[in-house]
């Protein structure tokens, strides 16, 4: 597959193309931008063709069949280094920053280099980033950093000043129908509604295609066009569709984000209709009931609501207790709707 497999990026591909070519390869990368438009895929394909034992000097074209490349694609390639923050962590530990940095310190084991990758870079506390710097400003020979973040703003400037920026853009929306419509999404009007939700990110638009999410959708919304709105009843049964997602506190976390997704999205089509606009997301079936909201909560109040789901959002990102968030957000929603 090689870099076939990465769309989308063809500016960023042919940039890195020309530095592998001439030499000028950085030491260090921070690639940013959305979750979910490639970053991660793209730095493992970097890093096969840096690691790639048939790739001529001066190449950036791994062979995809060569013992490196297959390790790479394995995660077990000893010159590879790779760390992602534990999903029940708060930030980055020490404790792995250590591990990671004392292993990428050894001599290569296959002479072609060394590559480490830092997934969630936007983690990194003030300890973890300083442990790291060392290695950042006295990398081993032949090495590549690559740390993967949101947006440089979340990094220490320490950080950011030793690296170079690489930006991601969101994927165009004409890729992303392509591309869902690849993966088995066959209804074009489900496929022009996670375009639109999406903005972008791949990624998000699979997360969205669950139908579990939509049905669940449907029904809280129904609840929030009532009068008056039963906000208990409505936690109890979010919380209980977020723990339908397993027993990990991750994956009840990124279900109730994946939710207010879809609630801020409506709300703000409320906003747009109360402000006597044209709603963009929202599907005609739902029409009714948007304008009811509309007109019931008045423009100041869905802006309220939309900033408590917001502010919800922040408090999932610092693992606030799910049940207290859900419960004070739809608290907060049956006041102002």
């Amino acid at each position: 597959m090689a870099w076939q497999r990465i769309l989308g990026h063809d500016a960023l591909v042919e940039g890195f193309r020309r530095a592998v070519h001439r030499g000028r390869l950085a030491h260090a990368y921070l690639f940013t931008g959305p979750a979910g438009v490639g970053k991660r895929l793209f730095a493992l394909e970097l890093t096969k063709s840096l690691l790639c034992e048939k790739s001529p000097e001066g190449s950036l074209q791994a062979c995809d069949q060569c013992p490196a490349c297959v390790q790479v694609e394995a995660g077990t390639h000893p010159d590879f280094f790779t760390a992602v923050r534990p999903p029940e962590a708060l930030e980055f530990p020490i404790d792995l920053m250590r591990q990671l940095c004392a292993g990428f310190a050894l001599k290569s084991a296959r002479g072609r280099g060394k590559v480490v990758l830092i997934d969630d870079a936007d983690d990194l506390n003030q300890e973890a980033a300083n442990c790291f710097l060392k290695t950042l400003e006295e990398p081993p020979p032949r090495s590549v950093l690559i740390l993967i973040g949101s947006t440089p703003d979340r990094q220490l400037q320490t950080i950011v000043s030793r690296c170079q920026v690489i930006r991601f853009a969101p994927l165009p929306n004409e890729l992303v129908g392509e591309l869902l419509q690849a993966q088995g999404i066959e209804d074009s009007a489900l496929r022009a509604r996670l375009v639109r939700l999406s903005a972008g990110s791949l990624g998000l638009a699979k997360e969205l295609a669950d139908p579990a999410l939509w049905g669940f959708r449907r029904d809280l919304l129904a609840g929030l066009t009532k009068t008056p709105i039963a906000s208990v009843d409505l936690s109890r049964q979010w919380m209980d569709f977020v723990e339908d997602a397993g027993k990990e506190s991750a994956a009840q976390r990124r279900r109730a984000q994946l939710v207010l997704r879809l609630l801020i999205d409506f709300l703000d089509d409320a906003l747009t209709v109360a402000m006597n606009g044209t709603p963009r997301r929202t599907e005609t079936d739902e029409q009714a009931g948007l304008e009811t909201l509309a007109r019931r909560a008045g423009p100041d109040r869905l802006l309220e609501a939309l900033e408590r789901c917001l502010e919800a959002d922040r408090q999932i990102d610092r693992r606030v207790q799910l049940v207290l968030i859900l419960e004070g957000l739809l608290d907060t929603l049956g006041q102002s709707l």
